[in-house]
């Protein structure tokens, strides 16, 4: 029988205070001056951003990309066929596309970024009034990824808000800075429009028909908006802002500032997404991989870190109600191509990330059937 462990109190107690400390989230701690990445935060060597053990794994600080643009005021003029047919090529080999002059004002956009900007400035005594573990909670500031099962913590904090219906959670929502709640309801409801639009366009390109979807499950689909930041990090080759994952949902819209960070694995390799100001990146998330049949594809993507600049993002986050059962579309189902992917609802997607830490996070995999 091996020998007791015995932690002597001093040890416990500064193991308590470190977790502690890494709860409060690296805005915190980067707020303290640190100099040297917590080891809570380093990677195994063959996981880091810029590690050449494996295929999926290389990239460079060249490998850069520049995703397929969709013109939006293109797709509501003649030119719709032609747009359709680009956006159809875009979620097919990318998953991703740039979305430009897509309507919502510049300066609904630049108040997004700057209010969510101010809310992380705020002293954490402030911030930390949001923290919940309750991943239902209609407000919720937190940590890493899944800060309850990572092992490995990531370079981010997050404020999450679910945002439809708008009556029913905006009390919720902070009242600080003092214009947050205004940006934020804008900003809101000009992306839910802007996705109902896309919708139309997505089904369209899938070659469905109006009686193939119930549009009001898009009509009073969920929508949830999440505010990142990722403060400089004085070792960012050791860490992750984000790591490797798709996204739930239908389609995500995101909203980047002027720092790069966002990579896709594309062609096996990891490349940057360049930012393109006032515009939106837009991916396929599990939902509409699994509406489309695989057709469409929900890619992987991470967040990469730097030492000097501090980077806002804001995603928009949409799909079916959280009560609805999604499935193929049955149109796109038939003897050439047959049923790829189990039904799939919010709550099963719940029990599975609270049951897996971030490097085991791959939900779309596990409603695939096998053949």
């Amino acid at each position: 029988m091996s020998p007791a462990i015995v932690l002597h109190p001093e040890q416990t107690k500064r193991e308590n205070e470190q977790a502690f400390m890494y709860e409060k989230g690296v805005k915190n701690l980067y707020d303290t001056g640190i100099q040297h990445v917590p080891n809570k935060y380093i990677l195994p060597t063959n996981e880091r951003p810029f590690s050449s053990s494996s295929s999926a794994n290389r990239t460079s600080s060249e490998n850069q990309i520049q995703i397929p643009v969709i013109d939006f005021a293109q797709l509501q003029g003649p030119n719709r066929a032609k747009v359709l047919r680009s956006l159809a090529h875009a979620c097919e080999k990318f998953g991703f596309f740039q979305l430009v002059n897509h309507g919502i004002d510049e300066k609904v956009i630049a108040q997004m970024v700057d209010v969510g900007r101010r809310f992380f400035e705020m002293p954490l005594a402030e911030r930390e009034k949001y923290m919940s573990a309750d991943t239902k909670a209609p407000v919720r500031y937190g940590t890493s990824f899944n800060q309850t099962n990572d092992g490995v913590f990531c370079w981010r904090d997050f404020l999450k808000l679910v945002s439809h219906p708008l009556p029913e959670v905006l009390h919720h929502w902070p009242s600080s800075p003092q214009d947050f709640r205004r940006s934020g309801v804008t900003y809101a409801k000009e992306t839910r429009k802007l996705f109902l639009k896309l919708v139309e366009a997505v089904l369209q390109s899938l070659g469905l028909q109006t009686d193939d979807v119930n549009t009001e499950d898009f009509e009073n689909g969920s929508q949830l908006m999440v505010v990142n930041c990722y403060p400089p990090c004085p070792e960012p080759d050791l860490t992750l802002g984000m790591p490797p994952h798709s996204d739930y949902g239908f389609l995500t819209l995101l909203l980047q500032d002027e720092v790069k960070g966002l990579q896709i694995l594309h062609q096996d390799n990891w490349v940057t997404v360049l930012p393109v100001p006032g515009s939106f990146v837009v991916n396929v998330g599990d939902h509409l991989e699994i509406f489309s049949n695989g057709r469409y594809k929900s890619v992987l993507h991470r967040v990469l870190v730097n030492s000097s600049k501090n980077r806002i993002s804001v995603a928009s986050l949409h799909s079916f109600p959280f009560t609805t059962t999604v499935r193929p579309a049955a149109r796109l189902i038939n003897d050439s191509n047959p049923r790829r992917y189990k039904d799939t609802d919010f709550a099963t997607f719940l029990r599975y990330i609270t049951s897996y830490d971030s490097k085991r996070k791959n939900f779309l995999e596990s409603r695939k059937i096998l053949t």
